[in-house]
């Protein structure tokens, strides 16, 4: 009997053992980190604030935020799909607890005598069985189906808060847009109506005699040319809004937004922190880290596919000869427990392909993660090039933009005097316009920069305080 015993603890105790033998740590992609970022932050910049896009100082903006985090199918798919995955957890928990099934089943059979007799004999019974299965989880497959659910229903909620920041970014690029594209149809208004003045000055001159007829003609095409400039202009501010409108959750018919220039925007500026913290501050990269716990889950449970399962069944039954009653006289119980061991032995190798293609997944997630790695801190680069060149490149063409004034009014000056010709005039014209257009464009692109180096910072997510910092 000790001698039996002692056999018993020592194959329990290697069976334990190789149940550890299964897993296997974590692989992490190795990445060194830089300490700054080659731009160095503005004077006076501040942190990401978790509702980063007041800082552009627009009220509207704030209130187009607020609807399209209520109103946004994309954020909606996003919850759906967190949703799923909570749903997930729970059946991949069930494995851990015993499976309880009941059944009853009622019979009624009439024979009738062959030797002659008449009269016919009727027999009823009643079964009632209660049934127990319970797979005992030696090997930790079953827990570690439970860590692959959990760690996805993790990824899954750092997606919709990535889903929620660029959908945030999105509509403050969208609002932009618009904005910038009313600001440009003002410039090309303002420098039609300046043609149209300049035409009527060309006119009278041709009919006093001093300007041709060609002159007429150049100035007439001019003022053509800038009515055709506002085409294209109105027809991408319609296309912008509509685009801003389904962001919102909202028709595009009848949608419209207040502000009508870019001018009145703020330009923040913004402290990037340290290249370290980024891994820990973008809901991408904690996705990418949660998707590759759950194949690291997957591959313990299918590692524990290959080795033996001990399930435990257990049923209790009751039987009465009298129909529906089992209270009544006759009945009888019965208990059966059983206990059975499964070891695969042959499978075709479906068991070892299924382990190998989980190993590889986990390969490939790490090799996933180490490249949003590197795209996080190249995102961050490239945004902070722009907010430090554009900003210098919009003071280099505000004064372009105010020579180029300054020399139409006096080209006009001249032209009225006599001093100089029409295409001096036309020149002008061409070059103020284009000015005016591009630093509209430049103030564009530094607020689109800023957004960008705000998504790409993390928008002032700061995820959840159980959340493990990823190891690079």
């Amino acid at each position: 009997m000790k001698k039996s015993f002692r056999n018993s603890m020592a194959v329990a105790l290697a069976l334990c053992l190789t149940g550890c033998a299964i897993t296997s740590p974590q692989l992490k992609p190795q990445l060194p980190v830089a300490g700054t970022y080659n731009e160095a932050a503005p004077a006076g910049a501040a942190g990401v604030s978790p509702t980063w896009w007041q800082s552009f100082g627009s009220a509207e903006l704030s209130s187009l935020v607020s609807e399209a985090l209520a109103g946004s199918p994309d954020l909606a798919i996003a919850t759906e799909r967190v949703r799923q995955a909570e749903a997930q957890v729970r059946v991949a928990g069930a494995s851990l607890f015993p499976v309880l099934s009941a059944g009853a089943d009622t019979s009624s059979r009439a024979t009738r005598s062959v030797s002659g007799a008449s009269g016919t004999a009727t027999s009823n019974s009643t079964d009632f069985a209660l049934t127990a299965s319970y797979e005992i989880d030696l090997w930790g497959k079953n827990r570690a189906g439970v860590k692959s659910a959990k760690s996805s229903l993790a990824a899954s909620q750092f997606d919709r808060d990535a889903a929620q920041l660029t959908l945030i970014s999105g509509v403050a690029t969208s609002y932009f847009d618009v904005q910038a594209l009313r600001t440009r149809l003002d410039i090309a208004r303002q420098n039609l109506a300046a043609a149209e003045r300049v035409l009527d000055l060309v006119s009278a001159r041709a009919r006093n005699g001093a300007a041709s007829r060609l002159d007429v003609s150049r100035q007439e095409a001019t003022v053509l040319s800038q009515r055709e400039a506002l085409v294209p202009l109105e027809q991408q501010e319609r296309q912008t809004l509509a685009a801003l409108a389904v962001l919102l959750g909202r028709t595009p018919e009848g949608f419209d937004v207040k502000a009508q220039g870019i001018t009145d925007l703020t330009v923040p500026a913004i402290d990037p922190g340290l290249p370290a913290e980024l891994l820990v501050r973008r809901p991408d990269l904690a996705s990418a880290e949660a998707q590759l716990a759950a194949s690291n889950a997957d591959v313990a449970a299918a590692r524990a596919a290959l080795l033996p399962s001990i399930k435990l069944t257990g049923s209790a039954g009751l039987a009465s000869g009298a129909l529906l009653s089992l209270a009544s006289g006759g009945t009888t119980a019965a208990i059966d427990i059983a206990a059975s061991l499964l070891q695969p032995i042959f499978d075709g190798g479906r068991l070892r392909g299924q382990k190998a293609v989980a190993e590889s997944r986990e390969r490939e997630l790490v090799e996933t993660y180490r490249k949003a790695i590197l795209s996080a801190f190249a995102d961050v680069e490239k945004a902070l090039a722009g907010t430090s060149r554009l900003g210098q490149q919009e003071q280099l063409q505000s004064d372009v933009q105010t020579r180029a004034q300054e020399s139409l009014r006096l080209a006009e000056v001249r032209y009225r005097a006599g001093a100089d010709d029409l295409l001096t005039v036309l020149d002008a014209q061409r070059t103020l316009f284009a000015a005016q257009d591009q630093l509209a464009q430049i103030r564009q692109d530094r607020l689109e920069a800023a957004v960008s180096l705000y998504k790409a910072l993390g928008g002032g997510w700061t995820g959840p305080t159980s959340a493990p910092a990823p190891s690079v």
